[in-house]
């Protein structure tokens, strides 16, 4: 077996992320599986006293303080983060709205950062929930028979038309705005909820869809698959995991999942990858439908999955954020990801209570099996420490009455972190 390839660390990285969420556990991990790697690794954070900013890994934090909606905003940001870093780094976007400014924005990007280039018009063929439909049916890639509403009358009818329950979702999630309780996917469970949905749409950036909600069928019913892929959609290191508990319950981001091979997912998501000529990280979701055993393709998230340190090769140490440093530095990794049996991610925080919320009876990292953990970490334990304030500060807001501690945008007017390898923290 040939050794592993070893990163350049001459090449920093920039994490690009304009959703304004400071605990997304998937920053951290690609800090952590950078930085452990030798790389320079940058991000754009909140505040300096977010998690993500609290980690050794992290070489220096840089603040987005433009409109995450405007393109400009956005440019003028990494071009000032470049002229900070100095030197090429490696630009890594972390949510769907930073795929799809990155899309827009290559051509004025280029010679200042590197990243895979994708086919005119995919990224938001991929992240807009109404386009994927099209995208899936254009592919015969299996998906939800899925309807769009124009109007609340037509919601409900839509509702009735499908089932009940039903499965609404904003068409483009990024764009709901913070602090209006919106929620990217919502369980419908009568024809009035999806009519009074519907009549938020004003408000909500995007379209309503409506999804036929497909029967479960046990621990099998939900997975995702995680890969890099080099030009052209070529494989470069792949995985496909089960979701064992998520939250919010049945609608929700994975709170515990294992790394599994399931053939079928493994085979449309190459299918796919091969069809559009993909390049780069994706993520993807998964439904298997209990009666007819089929996979469903329920979302396509052009970048790196919150849960993807799950896929640390056993041979390698390799994940799909280091094989896109490696593709794009030179060092393209060679092989095949060998699934670690049993190996289970957990989000902390989001694992307790959805085991409560399942009446388990048992801790989800418990049982003897290899545990990656979203927050706890021997070698950082600084993050975890933040988290546990935060989480803290906000049950005795709520025992005093004070109100719900915020969690989707953090102000603080603290000094910045300092960091003995920061070479341009600013705020």
């Amino acid at each position: 077996m040939s050794p592993p390839v070893a990163l350049d660390t001459r090449v920093p990285a920039l994490l690009l992320r304009l959703d304004r969420n400071p605990f997304h556990h998937g920053s951290l991990g690609a800090v952590r599986s950078l930085g452990r790697a030798g790389v320079e690794a940058h991000a754009f954070v909140e505040s300096p006293t977010v998690p993500l900013a609290r980690s050794r890994y992290l070489a220096a934090a840089h603040r987005f303080r433009g409109d995450p909606r405007s393109v400009d905003d956005v440019a003028d940001a990494l071009l000032a983060a470049a002229a900070r870093i100095g030197r090429p780094a490696v630009l890594i976007p972390m949510d769907d709205a930073g795929a799809l400014a990155l899309a827009a924005l290559a051509d004025r990007l280029e010679g200042h950062f590197l990243f895979p280039r994708l086919p005119a018009g995919l990224a938001e063929r991929a992240a807009d929930k109404a386009r994927l439909a099209e995208l899936c049916a254009a592919l015969d890639i299996p998906h939800p028979p899925t309807l769009v509403p124009g109007s609340p009358e037509e919601a409900a009818a839509a509702a009735r038309e499908l089932g009940l329950p039903a499965v609404a979702k904003w068409s483009r999630p990024w764009l709901l705005p913070p602090g209006s309780g919106l929620r990217s996917v919502t369980l419908v469970r009568s024809a009035a909820q999806a009519a009074r949905l519907h009549a938020r749409s004003g408000s909500a950036g995007g379209e309503l869809l409506l999804q036929r909600l497909l029967p479960a069928g046990g621990a099998g019913t939900d997975w995702f698959f995680h890969g890099c892929f080099a030009a052209g959609g070529r494989p470069l290191l792949t995985g496909t995991g089960h979701k064992e508990l998520s939250w919010p319950p049945r609608a929700g981001l994975t709170a515990v999942g294992g790394w599994l091979p399931n053939p079928a997912v493994a085979e449309l998501a190459g299918r796919l990858a091969a069809a559009v000529g993909y390049h780069g990280v994706l993520d993807l979701d998964f439904r298997r439908d209990a009666r007819t055993g089929v996979h469903h393709l329920l979302d396509f998230n052009p970048r790196p999955g919150a849960q993807f340190r799950l896929f640390a090769d056993r041979a390698t140490g390799l994940d799909v954020v280091r094989a896109l440093h490696l593709d794009l530095t030179g060092r393209s990794p060679v092989g095949v990801s060998r699934p670690r049996a049993g190996r289970t991610f957990v989000v902390e925080q989001y694992g307790l209570l959805a085991s409560f919320a399942a009446r388990r009876a048992h801790w989800p990292g418990s049982g003897g099996r290899e545990v990656e953990w979203a927050w706890s970490a021997s070698d950082d334990p600084a993050p975890l420490l933040a988290l546990t304030r935060h989480w803290l500060r906000r049950a005795s807001t709520r025992r005093t009455g004070a109100g719900r501690f915020p969690t989707t945008s953090v102000e603080r007017t603290e000094p910045p972190v300092e960091k003995e390898n920061a070479r341009c923290t600013t705020w």
